[in-house]
């Protein structure tokens, strides 16, 4: 949201970095006394927690990197190697292990709170595809970074996903299997293999950050949505965001991170798999392949569909199909606190969601193929079916005038005011 600037240097060295490169009139403008929405609740907090996890996960990585061996024989034995003998060695490994859950658990969140609330709506398109960019190069990089553990699970499960682009063969023979083995780089999944999963691994967060910042001035331009989904009107709709949503940001953080103490120092294996504590053996296949609990409903799509091109068309087009969701739904509008229609198919598909996230952990057989199957036709009528229809013959429930309506009430109407006083006539001189 656009406003001038109030910065106003206090010495003559701000005055002096202010002329030439304004990096605290920036801070000031956009983070301090930026206009911000005054009905915010306590999802628009994650925005703040997910930058704070991207901050830890980064911080970790670096540091665990210098003590990783990104080699066949030596990476399972690194891993170890750090959790015993370097120091504070195994609460590095974990904060970073149990943050990428923590992480996908904040933006899972955010995500669902931008679709509730219609945060992807015109004019913050851009907006919501960079956030979904995100996401994508998350998925990534914490499936390159499940790998670097060299265990029987995240082995397999290298072996498996990577494998999944030799469905390609299907359209033009010999372009999958020329993909993989590239990936690979050889016949198998092997020492090469795990080299190039630890060079982008470390790549990706600084992409991911980069990311970031555009995302935050692609926000920073319109503005934030609301809980009721209509624009600021007036200067009484908003509040500077410090001190008012710093405090509450911070507060919401502390309450997460109590969270991610207790996972952390308390159960830090909780969400994570056992066979992942045998080292990655290739002539021995686990009974039952599954990936991080973050993968699971993704991975559910894939193996609901019994062709292997078609399963992984499923898969990508499950994240691809968040980036055309602005111009899927049809509706005027943004809230879904004012649908009553979509409201039920909304709560419905993060039913589902969750479905697929339990399917997604089980064998692929019988019930569990049934029922994953009929989720992955509900999650895609959602966007493709229920956006674009719903949004058209729905009837909205009133919207308030304004933001500040709807949180302080309508304003009671002003007293009339009484009528000037007439002067007496004087009486006329005969």
């Amino acid at each position: 949201m656009a406003h001038p600037s109030t910065y106003q240097p206090a010495s003559g060295f701000t005055k002096w970095l202010d002329a030439r490169l304004p990096l605290p009139r920036v801070v000031h403008d956009q983070f301090m006394v930026f206009p911000t929405p005054r009905n915010l609740n306590y999802l628009w907090t994650f925005g703040g927690i997910l930058t704070f996890m991207l901050v830890v996960q980064i911080a970790t990585g670096v540091v665990l990197a210098m003590h990783y061996v990104p080699t066949h024989d030596g990476a399972f034995d690194s891993v170890e190697k750090i959790m015993r003998d370097v120091n504070w060695g195994w609460l590095l490994r974990y904060s970073h292990a149990v943050g990428a859950s923590m992480f996908f658990l904040a933006v899972y969140i955010h995500t669902l709170r931008g679709l509730y609330y219609g945060s992807y709506k015109a004019p913050r398109e851009v907006l919501w595809i960079l956030g979904v960019l995100i996401l994508l190069l998350m998925i990534a990089t914490a499936f390159m970074g499940y790998s670097l553990v060299w265990g029987q699970m995240s082995f397999w499960a290298v072996t498996v996903i990577t494998n999944l682009f030799s469905s390609l063969d299907a359209l033009i023979p010999g372009l999958g299997t020329t993909l993989v083995e590239w990936i690979w780089g050889g016949f198998a999944v092997g020492g090469p293999t795990l080299n190039r999963l630890y060079s982008l691994h470390y790549l990706f967060p600084f992409i991911i950050a980069g990311v970031v910042i555009l995302h935050i001035w692609a926000l920073h331009v319109p503005g934030n949505n609301n809980p009721i989904g209509i624009e600021v009107k007036t200067e009484r709709d908003v509040i500077p965001f410090h001190p008012y949503y710093t405090i509450k940001d911070g507060f919401a953080l502390v309450l997460f991170l109590l969270l991610f103490g207790v996972l952390l120092f308390y159960a830090p294996n909780f969400l994570g798999h056992p066979d992942n504590y045998i080292p990655a053996n290739p002539l021995q296949t686990p009974p039952h392949i599954v990936p991080e609990w973050y993968f699971l409903p993704f991975y559910a799509i894939l193996r609901a569909v019994p062709n292997k091109l078609l399963g992984v068309i499923g898969l990508v087009s499950s994240i691809g199909i968040l980036f055309f969701i602005p111009w899927l739904d049809t509706s005027r509008i943004r809230s879904t606190r004012y649908r009553p229609i979509y409201k039920w198919f909304f709560w419905l598909f993060v039913v589902t969601c969750v479905a697929l996230g339990y399917l997604g952990s089980q064998a692929p057989e019988g019930w569990y193929l049934f029922f994953g199957r009929l989720c992955t036709i509900y999650y895609f009528a959602f966007f493709l079916v229920v956006m674009p229809v719903v949004g058209l013959i729905e009837r909205p429930k009133k919207l308030p005038g304004s933001i500040t309506q709807a949180v302080l009430g309508p304003e009671p109407p002003k007293p009339a005011e009484p009528p000037p006083m007439r002067e007496p006539e004087r009486e006329g001189v005969a």
